[in-house]
């Protein structure tokens, strides 16, 4: 869930994952290691009149759990003292294909001013070797203002970083653990995430305040805006492609950043068309924020705000999120079930075979682990605790 920032909305500020194209994914034996990354924001939580209150910083971190030796219990890998907010879509973070090196951005920091707090942009890029035991930064890069929803191609050799208060993003080379800032594209007003297709020739960005979405060319390390918009429904601030790489689904917030009690969509992106256009539109409920797409291709995931962070007396009030699942059929997709998770759902992280699914519960700090059966969703009753408040969570690179 993101909030409105207390900064000028031109600075505004403000959660999933991937798969091989043209193929059903890539497959984990049962037993071999899957990472996955969660990042703990310990500085903001809302009271019971849904107003945000804002901690002092310093107790951030991000957590580097595997999911492929037992995927009903989790195991921790390693816990990084890091710099984390809940300002900005939960994709703020990714890890490689190879799982070698994940990054990770922090999109705003809070300063305290005469005794009160407040929240300003940051600019950071954390780099990690997760090579190492336990896994280590080995660096930190400046990129744009208020870096958030980012994405490694699936060779990981470039990744892309949208700065919401710079407009713009940052494309960065990544050769080994080096990871190097190598341009920026200016796209002219706020995007909160963009996301690599599998075939790596093209990207597409979140223009969140202008209920668009940016499609970007990519030749190399070049990558280009060229002023081709697709219309998303209302404030776009997720978006995810499909294995094959034919179709991208976009959550709608519908309220910049918040619940409002009021239905949203998905949007549907064809992206063989010429041009890409968006050629449908699912509703799945309020406030849809993280996003993910299976490694089979056959199902998505849109996670639900469902007002678990508003006044409790507030009609559209509910104690818990929930998670809608979306069945894909080539390009249509229609709404399948839905099951409720816990408080203030955040990311999505499907395992690499597609059978699981994690989300990170803000509120409650913990995840709740899915199962997939065909195209539906069916809760195992099993959660897992966290160091702390999941903002963000991300796989690895699958498509």
């Amino acid at each position: 869930m993101r909030i409105r920032p207390r900064f000028p909305l031109a600075l505004a500020v403000l959660c999933g994952i991937a798969v091989l194209s043209g193929c059903a994914g890539p497959q984990s034996a049962p037993g071999q290691r899957q990472l996955m990354l969660v990042a703990n924001d310990e500085k903001q939580s809302w009271n019971d009149a849904g107003a945000v209150q804002l901690g002092a910083p310093g107790r951030d971190s991000v957590q580097v759990l595997d999911i492929g030796s037992d995927p009903l219990a989790p195991r921790v890998v390693g816990t990084l003292a890091m710099d984390n907010t809940i300002a900005g879509p939960p994709t703020n973070l990714a890890i490689t294909a190879d799982e070698k090196l994940a990054l990770v951005a922090n999109s705003v920091n809070v300063v305290e001013e005469n005794g009160v707090r407040r929240q300003v942009p940051d600019n950071r890029l954390f780099v990690i070797d997760l090579t190492a035991t336990p896994p280590k930064l080995i660096d930190t890069l400046a990129v744009g203002k208020q870096p958030s929803g980012l994405s490694i191609n699936r060779a990981g050799t470039l990744a892309l970083v949208a700065n919401r208060a710079d407009n713009s993003i940052s494309v960065l080379r990544i050769a080994g653990q080096k990871v190097t800032l190598i341009d920026t594209v200016a796209i002219g007003e706020s995007v909160a995430h963009v996301r690599f297709t599998p075939d790596g020739r093209r990207a597409l960005a979140a223009k969140f305040p202008n209920h668009k979405i940016a499609l970007l060319d990519v030749d190399g390390e070049k990558v280009s805006y060229n002023k081709v918009d697709l219309a998303a429904g209302l404030w776009p601030y997720n978006v995810d492609v499909t294995p094959d790489g034919k179709l991208a689904l976009t959550s709608d917030n519908g309220n910049s950043g918040a619940s409002d009690g009021q239905v949203d969509t998905v949007s549907v992106i064809d992206l063989e068309a010429s041009p890409p256009r968006v050629i449908d539109k699912v509703v799945v409920g309020d406030g849809p924020e993280g996003l993910a797409v299976s490694p089979t291709g056959k199902l998505a995931v849109a996670v639900l705000l469902r007002g678990s962070n508003a006044a409790k007396n507030a009609y559209f009030y509910n104690r818990n999120g929930s998670v809608v699942a979306l069945r894909i059929d080539g390009k249509k997709v229609t709404r399948s079930n839905e099951v409720v998770v816990r408080g203030l759902p955040e990311g999505a992280v499907f395992s690499a075979d597609g059978k699981y699914l994690y989300v990170g519960n803000f509120i409650d700090q913990d995840i709740s682990i899915l199962r997939v059966e065909g195209d539906t969703l069916v809760d195992t009753g099993k959660t897992f605790r966290l160091a702390g408040h999941p903002a963000a969570m991300r796989g690895r690179v699958t498509h």
